[in-house]
């Protein structure tokens, strides 16, 4: 929920924060009416007249056409003026490297993907693709625009270097700090999964309750937490890594470098070791391809039933193992595959939550995520986007950069 300001604060600094309010609050339940904004946000007429108008003559908001009511004048509702700025995102994934272009509403203008040469991503590669894809991507706006990019967001998978010795080089390197310098715009940091939640929280559903755990299901899985309405980082920036999550199960269709050699014998794996997309391309027997959009791949409906109910027994143990502790209102499923698969996923996961003991807690609610494939990489350029415009969408991490 948006945060109303303290009266100790300074005039500038009030002005700061009523300005990212009234924003945060346009893209969370816009368009709006002045009169529904002051309402909402407590400020006085008179001082929402004043940020609107300087809003508006800055390009970041934009009135539509007026709507006549029952009595009284017609109100103009505002909404975000998505030519106001532009934000890049870069995802570094295990087998690609996707750069996004997105305007100030969060929709994609432009994009750049390109597949590692290496059977691994390798910083120097990755370093290069971001360099070209973020000069073309600025180029393809027009030269008064190109001056309203506001930063590069990156999404990357943290402590790659335990997945094996072909990891190694990304073990002592900062992409963050050698991506300023190559692009010469600020970036940012921050956990794939993390940023995945964060492209559902600012872009996506708007009925999201303000305590969430967000399940993202790409070639590894992950997570994200979302306490008060904000995403939650945590000291290093890992909060809700939850495809590190120890599950029961029988032996795993995937084994990761670092796991336990006598875990799966006991019963117990890593949730992303069932829940994820190496895991069901173990299952299938063959790598599936990407894309955007997904394609909905013809799988055989044994391997894809079996991938979905240990996914769904995986991400359920999870959630109630989460749901204990934090009492989330809901756990938000989404991931790099089509919308059908991921409706069977949800179904799956709520199935198999109804069957874990749960006497004394109250179960989240299972919902299906909206941003797909896209989702790290919308979230990377989200970030730069919640750092300069936003109010308190985002909780400060020491991974992050700017």
């Amino acid at each position: 929920m948006p945060v109303r300001p303290s009266n100790s604060m300074r005039p500038e600094t009030m002005r700061r924060h009523n300005e990212r309010l009234v924003l945060t609050l346009l893209r969370r339940d816009g368009p709006l009416a002045r009169s529904a904004l002051a309402q909402a946000s407590g400020l006085t007429p008179q001082s929402m007249s004043n940020i609107v108008r300087d809003l508006l003559a800055r390009g970041l908001i934009a009135a539509e056409g007026r709507v006549r009511g029952r009595i009284g004048q017609p109100s103009v509702p505002l909404s975000l003026a998505p030519g106001g700025a532009f934000f890049l995102g870069l995802q570094v994934g295990r087998r690609s490297a996707r750069m996004v272009l997105i305007d100030f509403a969060g929709a994609i203008l432009g994009q750049r993907e390109r597949r590692h040469p290496q059977a691994v991503p390798h910083p120097d590669t990755v370093l290069a693709f971001a360099t070209d894809a973020a000069a073309e991507l600025t180029a393809s706006l027009p030269p008064e625009a190109q001056a309203r990019v506001g930063g590069l967001g990156i999404a990357m998978p943290f402590r790659m270097w335990d997945w094996g010795d072909a990891f190694a080089p990304w073990q002592g390197r900062d992409l963050r700090a050698e991506a300023e310098v190559a692009t010469g715009l600020p970036a940012w940091l921050e956990n794939d999964a993390s940023c995945a939640c964060a492209a559902e929280l600012i872009f996506g559903r708007r009925d999201l309750p303000d305590d969430f755990l967000h399940v993202y299901i790409g070639h590894y899985a992950g997570g994200g937490l979302v306490l008060g309405g904000r995403l939650w980082l945590g000291p290093r920036g890992n909060a809700g890594a939850i495809g590190s999550t120890p599950v029961p199960g029988g032996p795993p269709a995937l084994a990761v470098p670092g796991a336990a050699a006598g875990a799966a014998h006991a019963g117990v794996t890593q949730l992303l070791q069932r829940a994820s997309l190496a895991a069901l391309e173990v299952r299938a027997g063959r790598e599936l391809p990407q894309g955007d959009p997904v394609p909905d791949w013809p799988l055989a409906p044994a391997v894809r039933a079996r991938w979905s109910a240990e996914a769904g027994e995986a991400i359920a143990f999870a959630a109630l193992s989460a749901a204990t502790i934090l009492d989330l209102e809901a756990v938000v499923i989404d991931g790099a595959f089509a919308p059908a698969l991921r409706t069977e996923v949800v179904a799956e996961v709520g199935r198999a939550l109804s069957r874990l003991p749960s006497a004394g807690v109250v179960l989240p609610e299972i919902l299906g995520g909206t941003m797909g494939a896209p989702a790290r990489a919308i979230g990377a350029a989200g970030l730069p986007l919640a750092e300069g415009y936003l109010l308190e969408v985002i909780s400060p991490s020491p991974a992050t950069g700017g």
